[in-house]
């Protein structure tokens, strides 16, 4: 069948929010995905936030474009969690017509990040867009048990919903029965990428440095690594959109964002569908 795919913002990083939104659709992804907040203290993001022209200039390459902004990028809970503090992110996204925010959970505290989350959703309920909490293994929500548990103590509010990457599935500790068992209502989309199951040295043994460097600097094109990404999308909901997460550097840099993002988005497709 034919999925929704959205070009997500690590796929094609060097491009700001208007060249994103237009490269995404000269290559037929129908959403896009944009990082206006960084995810570390001076991390690489788009600038928009403020920025009334550039707003503008989005505004009008999604029009020219028919594409849609699908998530953004994001917020991240942790022990000293202020919702407020997300206002101007929640307002942009209410402006560009977004369906979610990327949420990571950063306090080892699980009943105060449930409490903490419960407040984002009530304060995100008019801006139109679910919080999708990602599950990372190297973050205090380390596997998809873990952001179901934080999604149940919330309450499960109407735009609760839970992010499913296909890097960290394959490493954390979560199964394709847990991703399985998960509600259909909290899964709004899920990312795509392949990786080699060992390090730079051949070791299986990955340190969190190794998964951090491989999830933001080095993905590989899907059907390329040793994630198992028929069997983990067949456990998912066949409709469930696409985001194309595949950053490489090297590899990015060497072509550009648009042939990059038209190759992920190829290789994508010819394991999906099917």
């Amino acid at each position: 069948m034919s999925r929704i795919y959205s070009q997500a913002y690590l796929t094609a990083e060097a491009s700001t929010a208007p060249e994103a939104i237009a490269q995404a659709g000269q290559l037929g992804y129908q959403f896009v995905g944009l990082r206006l907040l960084p995810n570390a203290p001076g991390g690489p993001h788009q600038r928009l936030l403020g920025d009334k022209a550039v707003l503008r200039e989005c505004q009008a390459r999604l029009a020219d474009s028919g594409v849609g902004v699908f998530d953004l990028e994001i917020i991240r809970i942790g022990p000293a969690f202020d919702p407020t503090d997300y206002l101007p992110l929640l307002e942009a996204g209410a402006a560009l017509q977004a369906r979610a925010v990327l949420v990571a959970g950063d306090d080892p505290d699980l009943n105060r990040l449930s409490d903490h989350y419960a407040q984002l959703c009530a304060l995100m309920q008019p801006y139109g867009m679910t919080a999708d909490l990602e599950f990372m293994p190297w973050t205090a929500v380390r596997h998809a048990r873990e952001a179901l548990q934080v999604v149940t103590a919330a309450g499960r509010p109407s735009n609760a919903g839970i992010l499913v990457d296909a890097l960290h599935v394959a490493r954390s500790d979560t199964s394709l029965a847990d991703i399985a068992a998960l509600p259909r209502a909290l899964l709004h989309y899920a990312q795509m990428c392949d990786a080699p199951s060992t390090n730079a040295q051949g070791s299986s043994d990955l340190s969190v440095d190794d998964m951090i460097h491989t999830a933001r600097c080095e993905r590989w094109l899907p059907g390329e690594g040793a994630i198992d990404l028929r069997a983990l999308f067949q456990a998912l909901p066949p409709d469930l959109p696409i985001s194309v997460e595949v950053p490489h550097h090297v590899r990015a840099r060497a072509v550009g964002d648009l042939a990059w993002s038209g190759q992920a988005l190829a290789a994508s497709r010819a394991l999906l569908d099917l």
